[in-house]
């Protein structure tokens, strides 16, 4: 590896040399701001005389031995294309704004020397910047500037370019050239099969880059493989997976979440997001193997596409219960439904299996929020779920599997649902959750349901500023304990496309308003009111009572015998105690630990503890607690157990005080559902 400090257009002016962006390089993604930045930079420089050099940053290339012979120098460049691209972007300007003023020597030289190899013959290597695929094309449409042709896609290429030739003029073109010839960077060049250009790009990362981890897996899959071999395997493989890895609605890659969903589902641990490059590297650390992988992480993508974009799916059955979990965001659970994607796939189950699979998920996160569980520990119930599919009884196994979870891993049963629910304001909560709550109501058993678009609006019943009517129709006392405890309640809420009409009306107006009361109303849930000649705290409840009937079977409990003595992962805050157990394994921090003592759980939990914030240990009563000492001190320990280099605690204690104390540290740490085990049976 060498460094040297370089004027950048001694780096362009090179003889016979062409800087190739590799496929496994991001796309260019400078926009108009940062053009504009850079452009103000050369205007300054370039009119201030006593500034010499203005320095850019590093440009990192890797380049073949200097004894290779070859027509044309590649350099292949893995950091610096966006200044790169962008200062070529701003000689082109020049370029075309020289041949439009008849300055033919100057349009000659900078097209010659900056722009294009002029003596190279080959099509291919005559540009000097060889960009990817769509760049790379729209960069030879701007050389060749026969503007009767057309690029029908968007390019950040042209609009940048764009953007110079608009500000580039012939009162400062001159200037732009002379800051041109003062902007330096850092050239790193790396030799091909000696220098390790992974460890640089990652080195590069580390210091601030913004590379995501998607970035840094493509380019460990990539960078060591030839220019065809990368060319194959990008086109063949991995454009493919960033293609269907995207949010089409947002237009937001997601391929860092969805390979770390595949690394759940496959290893059965959750990387931490910042560390998915690192786990990929660590489980394929064999590359001769990696396009067998590859084969695999491309499919489960194709069934990643359609639970981000359930638009996708051509069963419009599966797409709407897909729809409807892609809006309740229940992602955590990615990972087992690919799985089940698969298995639907494969014919291991069939459509109806597949749809109540998905309604299962539904009812089981819909439920927990409705009572307010903490959705922390979700991650681990997926992520662990598929284990207990059998696939002979596919349905059972996964209802059984749940219904035996236990305290905050729990499936909420009807009776706690209810209470919940009964006074929960579902008013003020997400708004995508609010309308998916109300219309599975509208739409369950709906036989000529009404289209619900942006014109459907929540309705309260009891409006949040009700006309003077409703307080002399019930009273101060029941006006006030409805408007306190039931106004944003799911008995007072319905849909109406006429919110902006009933507005705070008194009930009886609201039902008989001509054209627009709840008497003239297509919407299944305006139903109940039609006929009611009052909306006091009796009809609040009877309503409740039934929204709650068809609640109970929209999001059903399942309606199935199991065995409550088998053992099931529990937190350990829910656990029974472990005196005369063994454990069958722990999940702690998303991290599967084999473990089957309950001494080893205590010393692996206060080592990562100790790891994640040691200052915790002194700044608080938890160091005496669990009786800490240092190295010199550990003697006076009567079972010293090590949880860093330097320090130890007491061992010597029965199972229900480990458990205690592990408790205890928990709740410092603020990691209360972070713990789950599972006892053997």
């Amino acid at each position: 590896m060498k460094a040297n400090e370089t004027k950048i257009i001694q780096f362009l002016e090179q003889y016979k040399t062409q800087f190739v962006i590799p496929v496994y390089q991001r796309n260019y993604d400078w926009s108009i701001p940062q053009c504009e930045q850079l452009l103000n930079d050369i205007l300054d420089i370039g009119n201030n005389d006593n500034i010499t050099t203005h320095f850019i940053g590093g440009i990192v290339f890797i380049h073949d031995d200097l004894h290779t012979v070859a027509t044309v120098r590649e350099l292949t460049i893995i950091d610096g294309q966006q200044r790169l691209t962008t200062i070529t972007l701003v000689y082109l300007a020049i370029y075309h704004l020289a041949k439009k003023l008849g300055i033919e020597e100057t349009a000659n030289e900078i097209l010659n020397t900056y722009i294009v190899n002029q003596y190279v013959k080959q099509d291919e290597q005559k540009v000097k910047l060889k960009l990817t695929s769509d760049n790379d094309r729209a960069l030879k449409y701007l050389i060749r500037g026969d503007r009767t042709e057309e690029i029908t896609s968007y390019s950040k290429i042209i609009d940048n370019f764009n953007y110079f030739e608009k500000n580039i003029i012939e009162d400062n073109y001159k200037v732009v050239l002379k800051g041109l010839e003062k902007l330096i960077f850092v050239e790193i060049s790396l030799e091909r099969g000696k220098d390790d250009p992974q460890r640089i790009f990652e080195s590069l990362n580390s210091t601030g880059l913004d590379l995501s981890q998607a970035d840094l897996i493509r380019n460990y899959i990539l960078m060591d493989l030839n220019l065809d071999e990368q060319q194959r395997v990008y086109q063949d493989y991995w454009l493919i997976i960033e293609n269907l890895a995207r949010d089409e609605v947002k237009n937001i890659s997601k391929v860092s979440d969805f390979i770390r969903d595949y690394l759940t589902l496959i290893h059965k641990n959750i990387p931490n997001k910042s560390k998915v490059y690192e786990e990929f590297k660590n489980k394929y650390p064999d590359k001769v193997n990696l396009e067998e992988v590859l084969k695999t992480i491309k499919r489960f993508a194709k069934y990643y596409n359609k639970l981000i974009n359930p638009k996708n799916e051509k069963d419009t059955d599966i797409r709407k219960d897909l729809e409807y979990i892609n809006r309740l965001e229940i992602n955590v659970a990615y990972p087992f439904l690919m799985q089940v994607y698969f298995d639907f796939e494969e014919t291991i189950i069939d459509k109806h299996t597949f749809i109540q699979i998905l309604l299962v998920v539904q009812s089981f996160v819909w439920r927990r929020f409705i009572i307010g569980l903490s959705t922390n520990s979700l991650n681990k119930i997926f992520m662990n779920l598929y284990e207990k599919i059998d696939t002979n009884n596919y349905l059972f196994s996964l209802q059984k599997a749940l219904l035996q979870k236990k305290g905050s891993q729990r499936f909420p049963n009807n009776k706690e649902v209810l209470d919940a629910l009964k006074f929960k304001d579902v008013y003020n909560i997400k708004s995508k959750n609010r309308t998916y709550l109300l219309e599975k109501l509208e739409y369950y058993q709906n036989f000529e349901p009404v289209i619900l678009d942006n014109k459907i609006t929540i309705e309260h019943i009891f409006p949040q500023n009700p006309d003077p009517q409703w307080l002399k129709d019930l009273g101060k006392e029941e006006f006030d304990d409805i408007k306190n405890n039931y106004l944003h309640t799911l008995a007072n809420l319905t849909l109406s496309g006429v919110n902006a009409q009933l507005k705070n009306k008194p009930f009886l107006e609201k039902r008989d308003l001509k054209d627009y009361g709840y008497k003239y109303s297509n919407l299944n849930l305006n139903k109940y009111l039609e006929d009611l000649d009052k909306w006091d705290k009796s009809e609040i409840q009877k309503r409740f009572n039934d929204l709650a009937k068809n609640f109970l079977k929209i999001w059903c409990y399942p309606d199935i015998d199991i065995n409550d003595k088998e053992t099931e992962e529990v937190n350990i805050f829910d656990a029974d105690e472990p005196k005369g157990k063994k454990l069958e394994y722990a999940i702690f921090c998303d991290e599967k630990l084999q473990i089957k003592e309950v001494a080893k759980l205590y010393a692996e939990v206060f080592k990562k503890l100790f790891e994640q914030n040691s200052e915790i240990f002194f700044n608080s009563d938890l160091g005496p607690k669990i009786i800490l000492k240092d190295e010199k001190n550990k003697n006076s320990l009567r079972q010293s157990v090590s949880i860093s280099n330097n320090f130890y605690i007491e061992g010597n204690l029965d199972s229900n005080s480990k458990f205690e104390k592990i408790k205890y540290a928990l709740k410092l740490f603020d990691l209360e559902e972070e713990l789950i085990i599972k006892y053997t049976k």
